[in-house]
């Protein structure tokens, strides 16, 4: 049965109507009946783990929004201070440095600013006071140490242990967190202290020493939030840590138990990202995850085994990587073994390639060379244009998949590739199309991403 996701911030009163609806349309259906039709629908085992779900994502939803009117001084810092993974421009958080320097005394002004701030003296003071460290409270209804993690401070190290290992003994729950705009994904105390994610966010000042505090004390090395947005950077300490702390093993901690529906196990979050690493190339992860025992041989998600991923998307130097961990040999399709060859650069095999085969292709992956663009593969858009391949097509830039995001223009404006625009300009490529996700065409890409040679090169 195909499942459909939950809209975010799921309504239960909507739900329970729906299963009345149901209902009506089911001769002799009882509403228990209804409702675990609604249930499988959105994925879930039962109405009652679809209503425990719901509950949960209710009582923890963390919604941005700019405040509306007038607002406490200690509130606006604390909006501009910390990530939200909304609106992190760094001049938010100039902002809030500056806010900081004009009142000293903010950390004052309660626990969470104290908190923030990494403020020992202040921190303190407000414990002994009676003020709570799980209490959820501030601009954003969080606990203490959330604010904590996700501040962007200026702070010391030693400052920021002592202040996280004060509200941690104060009874602050390690794997607090939140469900950022009713997503099942917690964003977690862990999440913040790590940062990154689709937009870059920067990590806490000490975000692996504090981690390693967290994980210390009980955090569940097998965070989603936390792998996702750390899996963009080639980075690899954060997950030097998480696997020294179990990543990949375990039942997955408090949040897998409160959500088993739709919170990953720790094997398939680990088999997640490695499958990205392998797709995008990222062969010290590969090997990190292979030496600390995460298997890289079976298949993945997709049903593709890590080797076969590599040659489809022509990483043929991945390939030999997994061969040296005992990854079998396989032999692909002609068609893929064309795709192969052309994200590999290899113009001899792409060449000698039958007519039959390439126009095959052509119409199994349409929107090929926004992949090759996207991977800053100047020869692999070469060898598509000269077969043929449309340089206006939109696909995922992200992943090698056929939904019409953007052009292989957008994809080289992305990544700031001047000659590769210049490449695509040449050959046809419409400066005038626009992307199907934010409406954007080519200036307006250049313009967002700030790149001054692309505007010059289309005003010619």
């Amino acid at each position: 049965m195909s499942t459909i996701p939950l809209p975010e911030r799921p309504d239960l009163g909507q739900l329970r109507k729906q299963a009345k609806e149901l209902r009506r349309t089911l001769p002799g259906g009882t509403l228990a009946d209804a409702q675990r039709a609604v249930a499988r629908r959105y994925g879930f085992a039962s109405w009652t783990r679809l209503v425990r779900h719901v509950e949960a994502i209710t009582a923890r939803s963390w919604v941005y929004a700019e405040p509306s009117g007038d607002e406490p001084l200690a509130d606006r810092f604390l909006r501009l201070a910390c990530l939200n993974f909304a609106e992190d421009a760094p001049p938010r958080r100039a902002e809030a440095a500056r806010l900081l320097e004009e009142h000293p005394d903010l950390p004052a002004e309660g626990i969470a600013v104290a908190a923030a701030c990494a403020d020992v003296d202040h921190l303190g003071r407000q414990l002994a006071s009676g003020a709570s460290a799980t209490k959820p409270t501030g601009p954003y209804d969080w606990p203490p140490l959330m604010y904590l993690s996700y501040a962007r401070v200026d702070v010391g190290l030693d400052d920021t242990l002592a202040a996280a290992r004060m509200l941690l003994a104060a009874g602050a729950d390690p794997n607090e967190g939140r469900f950022f705009l009713g997503l099942p994904t917690p964003f977690t105390v862990l999440t913040g202290a790590l940062g990154g994610g689709e937009d870059d966010q920067p990590p806490h000042p000490h975000a692996i020493p504090l981690a390693r505090l967290l994980l210390t004390a009980g955090a569940d090395p097998n965070d989603g939030q936390a792998l996702y947005n750390r899996m963009f950077s080639e980075a690899d300490d954060a997950f030097e840590l998480l696997l020294a702390f179990g990543l990949g093993r375990g039942d997955g901690g408090p949040w897998r138990r409160l959500l088993p529906d739709l919170v990953d196990s720790p094997q398939d979050s680990v088999r997640k990202l490695l499958a990205w690493a392998v797709m995008h190339d990222q062969r010290d992860r590969v090997k990190l995850l292979a030496d600390n025992g995460i298997d890289v041989i079976s298949p993945l998600g997709t049903g593709f085994t890590p080797i076969e991923t590599a040659l489809r998307n022509g990483r043929r130097e991945m390939a030999e990587l997994l061969r040296g961990f005992g990854a079998h040999e396989i032999e692909l399709a002609p068609v893929d073994a064309f795709i192969s060859a052309a994200l590999a650069g290899d113009e001899a095999v792409v060449e000698a390639m039958p007519a039959h085969i390439v126009e095959a292709a052509r119409n199994a992956r349409p929107g090929l060379l926004v992949w090759a663009a996207a991977q800053g593969r100047p020869n692999s858009v070469e060898l598509l244009l000269r077969k043929g391949f449309d340089v206006n097509a939109r696909a995922r830039s992200d992943l090698p998949i056929e939904e019409p995001w953007q052009t292989a223009l957008h994809s080289a404006i992305e990544i700031g590739d001047i000659d590769l625009v210049r490449l695509l300009l040449d050959n046809g490529a419409d400066p005038g199309v626009r992307d199907h996700r934010f409406g954007g065409d080519a200036r307006s890409w250049a313009e967002h991403f700030g790149r001054a040679d692309v505007i010059d090169l289309l005003d010619r």
